[in-house]
């Protein structure tokens, strides 16, 4: 498996738990870091390497979605002559272009992983990645039936399965018992401060909301717009605004909020895939509100509220709501943790994946 998105230390439990199967030898392999584009470097976090073998290999252009590639890659391949060869990325990529290179010619059964839900045509070389992707895989998984959809009419006629790219672990992700009595609502973010998020919509609904505390945790081009919108609010003392903080640090951080937000915006250009942050907050019984962005709707379910995107009084509405129901945020959080122990853990995907792999050598 080749994943720049195991450089998070909590996603590696699914290579745990996968490794962990009938008839599996796991090799996976990584760029030493990840800098993703208006955010950061994300250096790699060893956290869950039982079982398999996870390797770093160098990585040029660092940082370009779709230009990045391993240049080693298919040395590793040409040594390991793996039956499966997973591209944990999107089919119109170099990297998944040149991995599934190196796996064709030395035999292994090719998949690849797309999230792109918005439509486009794709320019040379890309739409050329993307036939050769489509002609060579003998599997394919995407994030949702929107992405499976595009697929399909760029041509793609082969075995698909709708996965999430990864699930949590309930017991890392776990419920807090506190005492939240006499205190103050607070709710969250946890994410990319970037526009299409939706952050700044939180801060206007948060001071319509006075009952209510905000704790933004994150990096990202808006950051300096959203200190001056709180300045401009006057609410800076009801408003937390944190640095980016490690994946293995997310669960603490979940539970110190009465209620996770993803307030997230459709744009031209990009509409929510998935929302992890959604499922990682529901396994910690945290109530989750979330905008009708694209996937959203889908991954809370029943589990949580959802109100129209960009509609800053309904989200106001929706805050007030868990602020004064304490009984609502119990419920919602009972609801949340049942639904990622029937659907979302790290075992459950891992299962999914092993079944899809399966199928690849029959």
């Amino acid at each position: 498996m080749l994943s720049k998105a195991l450089v998070n230390g909590a996603y590696q439990k699914k290579c745990e738990e996968l490794a962990a199967l009938p008839d599996v030898e796991l090799i996976v392999a990584v760029p030493p870091a990840w800098r993703e584009p208006r955010v950061g470097v994300i250096p790699l976090e060893r956290r869950f390497t039982r079982g398999y073998r996870l390797v770093t290999l160098p990585i040029v252009l660092n940082g370009r979605h779709h230009l990045h590639f391993y240049p080693t890659f298919s040395r590793l391949v040409r040594q390991v002559r793996p039956d499966i060869l997973h591209a944990d990325e999107e089919s119109f990529n170099l990297a998944t272009f040149l991995a599934l290179c190196a796996g064709v010619q030395h035999g292994a059964r090719c998949c690849f992983y797309n999230y792109a839900n918005i439509d486009r045509y794709y320019p040379p070389p890309f739409n050329l990645f993307e036939r050769y992707a489509f002609r060579h895989a003998a599997h394919a998984f995407a994030c949702s039936a929107e992405a499976e959809a595009i697929m399909r009419r760029h041509g793609y006629a082969g075995p698909l399965t709708i996965l999430p790219q990864f699930g949590v672990d309930p017991d890392l992700y776990a419920p807090a018992q506190r005492d939240r009595s006499n205190a103050a609502t607070i709710v969250g973010y946890i994410g990319r401060l970037v526009p299409e998020k939706g952050v700044l919509d939180l801060v206007e609904a948060v001071a319509r909301v006075p009952s209510v505390r905000l704790r933004l945790v994150g990096d990202g081009a808006l950051r300096p717009f959203i200190e001056v919108r709180i300045a401009a609010l006057d609410i800076g003392e009801r408003i937390e605004l944190h640095p980016a903080i490690p994946s293995t640090r997310v669960p603490e951080e979940l539970r110190r909020l009465d209620a996770l937000v993803l307030p997230s915006r459709t744009t031209r250009t990009w509409k929510e895939q998935f929302g992890r942050i959604l499922v990682e907050a529901m396994s910690c019984a945290v109530p989750v509100i979330g905008s009708s962005s694209a996937a959203i709707p889908d991954v809370i379910g029943d589990a949580g509220i959802i109100y129209p995107e960009g509609d800053i009084a309904a989200l106001a509405g929706a805050l007030r709501r868990v602020a004064d129901d304490p009984a609502l945020r119990n419920d919602l959080g009972r609801r949340g943790r049942e639904r990622v122990l029937a659907q979302f853990t790290q075992a459950a995907i891992a299962r999914a994946y092993h079944d899809a792999y399966r199928s690849m050598l029959n």
